[in-house]
């Protein structure tokens, strides 16, 4: 296999929970880069292809020795959200924006083939264009999505042909995953109608992109190894069904009273929200360029999260703060 070897910051998260273990069986030396504040005993660190580094995007020591070797930097570390942004500007400004350009220069520097970087769909911010395409302008409502979209330049800048730095703005990514996040939208209105039988919709009018877990991680893979000449300097919107929140709410609905039929009608409760984040992403690019089409639709991320909480994998899921991105990172006091 060509580039085998992949360094992945950001790999202990909650698609990396799914990633890894897919990357090991296709035969890639996997290194997990994370600072590990959610754990990591859902990898599988019996693997002899598996190396763990617990380290910081901002310690550029760590980060060299880490990208040493490596054929292929897959860049999903950050703290993500807005609400963790609003829990600790420093931080976010340290790990989301001033860590990222040493980074990709380390790489280059390390003889790095191809970088990959995670973005956001939320770049966006507020649009009503009825198809908000790649070169729609960046109109960020957080510090979370303005960093983002700061970074995306920074890669591009040193990409050339022999260090080929390629851009997602992934949607909202839902699911189940073995590190498990109940703090995105299609998964918190699932925890919601399983747990406490009702469905809380805030606002409701809000358009929002979706990205089932699955298929985040396909685009990574495909992104790892599609042709230098076909995503070198580009970004590519990844998203699958635009739907409103409310929409959420329904299709939630729908597959828990079909699973649960002992629940009865479950109520979906609208209150007000200051959340005014929406916009419709269209993802033809990376169809036409790739021929990448997801193949999981929310209600399939529905359908996997029952299973899941059926099966005992999600316990305590109102309590356990190792669900919540900003509750573990009070209760750690992440600095």
């Amino acid at each position: 296999m060509k580039n085998k070897n992949v360094v992945i910051f950001g790999g202990a998260g909650y698609c990396g929970s799914i990633l890894v273990p897919q990357l090991l069986d296709e035969g890639y030396n996997v290194t997990v880069f994370d600072i590990m504040w959610y754990g990591n005993d859902f990898l599988p660190k019996d693997n002899p292809n598996l190396t763990l580094i617990e380290g910081d995007v901002r310690d550029i020591a760590k980060v060299t020795e880490a990208v040493a070797g490596q054929d292929i930097v897959l860049h999903l570390a950050c703290i993500s959200n807005d609400a963790s942004f609003d829990l600790d500007e420093a931080l976010s400004t340290t790990v989301n924006l001033d860590s990222f350009e040493p980074l990709v220069i380390e790489a280059k520097k390390a003889g790095v083939k191809r970088f990959v970087f995670a973005s956001s769909s939320s770049v966006y911010g507020v649009s009503d264009q009825p198809d908000v395409k790649e070169d729609h302008p960046l109109l960020p409502v957080s510090l979370y999505n303005k960093f983002k979209g700061m970074c995306e330049p920074l890669l591009v800048k040193h990409t050339d042909e022999n260090f080929v730095g390629t851009i997602f703005r992934p949607a909202t990514v839902c699911g189940y995953g073995p590190r498990q996040r109940l703090d995105v939208s299609v998964n918190i209105l699932t925890n919601h109608a399983l747990n406490k039988g009702k469905i809380t919709v805030f606002g409701g009018e809000q358009l929002r992109p979706n990205l089932h877990i699955q298929d985040y991680c396909d685009a990574c893979k495909l992104l790892m190894t599609a042709p230098d000449e076909k995503v070198a300097g580009e970004r590519f919107n990844v998203g699958f069904q635009n739907m409103s929140i409310m929409e959420i709410a329904e299709t939630v609905k729908k597959v828990v009273e079909e699973t649960h039929p002992e629940m009865g009608d479950i109520p979906i409760v609208v209150t007000e929200s200051n959340d005014k984040r929406s916009y419709h992403i269209n993802s033809d690019k990376i169809k036409d360029h790739l021929g990448f089409k997801p193949q999981h639709t929310v209600e399939d991320a529905v359908r996997d999260l029952c299973k899941a909480f059926a099966e005992g994998k999600l316990p305590d899921s109102f309590d356990d703060d190792k669900y919540y991105n900003i509750r573990t990172m009070q209760a750690i006091g992440a600095k």
